[in-house]
């Protein structure tokens, strides 16, 4: 079964790469073709030269992008990609050169412009440096650093560390100064049997060096039999007023207010006399006759 890449395939051209050995000649030292992608190895010298071709013949009309590869164990260490993309033929290449800290690689800024923050990006990780860019400079790193970070051979911890400086009111640097030392570890598994005793088990009694043992099950429950009964918690209730539940000087005042309601209660009050209502007329004394009102004169009378 072909292995499939996770990236998006690209369809390849068939015989490109015989096209390119014939164009380019003695400059390709390489081709090689693996997960549908493309990449070819030149001389050093030749890199200018190589790129018109590829761009002017070939179509590959973008400058995607350009990364620095360190390998230390070989004499020329770096080595320098730049990606390629052709829009018109939806393709992609990548063209490789070798090179060490002394020998400069061809710029290829006259070509495509955006070339020049992408080698001083390379030269700023890697060092590797490039004839003909005339703004060579730092464009990650601060002004100063020393160094290149992505150097294999380039500590983790860097060389100098920055901080700001309450005395001096700036940001100062200063040699990176770690908070503990450097510890060696010893990477054997103590579940292997290593011999030597685990942070903790200076704790423990009567076991040997080495792994720890396992910890004892705990004891079964007890039985259901065995079990206390519980315990029945009787609700806190107040049965008289005076009983408050917030503390003694408050019962004391409930109380007292208790006994003041209940005694006014008890204390009966004398009802009033009942007001005398008029005698009312009887059959024996006669009614008094309703007065009669004057009839109204019409108007216009006098």
């Amino acid at each position: 079964m072909a292995e499939v890449h996770s990236a998006p395939r690209v369809a390849p051209i068939e015989g490109l790469a015989d096209a390119l050995r014939a164009a380019l000649g003695d400059a390709v030292l390489a081709v090689s073709e693996a997960h549908f992608e493309m990449s070819i190895g030149v001389t050093r010298e030749a890199l200018a030269d190589v790129m018109v071709t590829l761009r002017d013949q070939f179509a590959y009309q973008q400058l995607m992008e350009i990364a620095g590869v360190d390998y230390p164990e070989r004499a020329e260490r770096f080595e320098v990609c730049y990606h390629l993309l052709s829009v018109t033929k939806n393709h992609r290449l990548r063209v490789k050169v070798r090179t060490d800290e002394d020998h400069a690689v061809p710029t290829v800024t006259h070509l495509w412009p955006v070339a020049g923050w992408l080698e001083r990006e390379v030269f700023d990780m890697y060092g590797v440096l490039f004839e003909g860019n005339t703004d060579l400079r730092r464009i990650l790193t601060d002004y100063g650093f020393k160094g290149h970070p992505f150097r294999k051979d380039f500590p983790l911890t860097g060389y100098v560390e920055l901080r700001y400086s309450e005395e001096l009111k700036r940001v100062v640097y200063q040699p990176v100064q770690l908070a503990q030392d450097f510890r060696s570890f010893d990477f054997m598994s103590p579940w292997e049997g290593a011999r030597y005793v685990l942070p903790g088990d200076e704790k423990a009694h009567g076991q040997a060096p080495g792994a720890p043992t396992p910890v004892a099950a705990p004891p079964p429950p007890p039985n259901a039999a065995e079990k206390p009964a519980p315990t029945t918690v009787t609700p806190k209730t107040t049965e008289k007023p005076e009983q408050t539940g917030a503390g003694e000087p408050a019962n004391k005042e409930a109380a007292k207010r208790s006994r003041t309601k209940k005694a006014e209660a008890e204390t009966v009050k004398p009802e009033k006399p009942a007001r005398a209502r008029k005698a009312t007329p009887t059959g024996d004394a006669p009614a008094k006759a309703p007065r009669a009102r004057k009839p109204k004169a019409p108007e216009g009378e006098s």
